[in-house]
C-alpha cells in the first residue's frame, strides 16, 4: 500500500478548511463591527448595573455578555431605523439630518455621493440595464458593473455610460469607468444577484451568463423596436 501523498493531503485539507475559515473571518468581522458600534454606550451601562447588585447582576461584567448585548442593540437600532424610514416621522427626521449634513463641507460631499449611489442601485434604470459586463481590466476579461448614468460625448453625441465596477468581496470600494454604451454587455441580473455574485467571489452565480457585447446592428434594431 502506497503511503499517502503529503502534498495532496495538505492541499485537500487546505481546500476543505479554507471556506470554513473565510466564513468565520467574515462573520467575525460583521459581529465585531456591529457590537463595537454600541459597546461605548452599552458597556458603561451594564457595568453600572453590575455594580449596584454584584451578586445578582455580576454576570453583566462578562465580556461575552456585553458583546452579545451590544450586537443585539445595534441590530435593533438598524431594524428600528428601517421601520422609521418608512413612516412620515422617520422621513422628517432623515430630511432634518440630511439638511444638517449639507452644512458640513466634507461630510456633505461624502454623504451625498453615497446616498445617490445607493438610491441609483435601488431604482430601476431608464432605458439601460442596470447590471452589465464591461471589458476590465482588458478586453479579454469581463467585470460586473452597475450603470449609474448615461451621458453623451461632446461633439459626436455618442452615448457613454458611467459604470461603477465594485471589488470582491467588498463591493463598497471599486472603480468608475466611462464606457461607450455599445461596448457594454447587458445582463438580466438584478442588483441582488450581482451583489451575491461579487461578495461570494463568483461562487453564487447562474449556470450561463452573457459575455460578448451585442453587435452594433442588433443594438440599433433593439433601439428602433423600443
Amino acid at each position: 500500500m502506497r503511503p499517502p501523498n503529503l502534498q495532496r493531503l495538505f492541499l485537500t485539507g487546505l481546500l476543505t478548511l479554507l471556506p470554513i475559515w473565510l466564513t468565520w473571518v467574515v462573520v467575525k468581522f460583521v459581529f465585531v463591527l456591529l457590537s463595537d458600534t454600541s459597546r461605548p454606550l452599552i458597556g458603561p451601562l451594564l457595568n453600572n448595573l453590575a455594580t449596584t447588585s454584584p451578586q445578582a447582576l455580576g454576570w453583566l461584567n462578562d465580556q461575552w455578555v456585553q458583546t452579545a448585548i451590544a450586537l443585539i442593540a445595534t441590530v435593533g437600532v438598524i431594524l428600528l431605523s428601517g421601520a422609521m424610514a418608512r413612516r412620515v416621522v422617520g422621513q422628517t427626521v432623515l430630511r432634518w439630518f440630511e439638511a444638517m449634513i449639507k452644512r458640513i463641507p466634507l461630510a456633505s460631499t461624502i454623504y451625498g455621493s453615497a446616498r445617490q449611489l445607493l438610491d441609483i442601485l435601488q431604482t430601476k434604470p431608464d432605458g439601460t440595464q442596470r447590471v452589465v459586463l464591461v471589458d476590465f481590466p482588458h478586453n479579454q476579461m469581463k467585470s460586473i458593473g452597475f450603470v449609474t448614468k448615461v451621458m453623451r460625448e461632446e461633439g459626436t453625441g455618442r452615448e457613454l455610460a458611467a459604470v461603477y465596477v465594485p471589488t470582491t468581496p467588498n463591493p463598497t470600494s471599486g472603480y468608475l469607468e466611462i464606457v461607450p454604451v455599445e461596448l457594454i454587455t447587458p445582463t438580466d441580473w438584478t442588483v441582488d444577484q450581482a451583489m451575491s455574485f461579487i461578495i461570494s467571489g463568483g461562487a453564487v452565480s447562474p449556470s450561463t451568463i452573457p459575455f460578448s457585447a451585442p453587435a452594433a446592428g442588433a443594438t440599433a434594431d433593439s433601439e428602433r423596436s423600443s
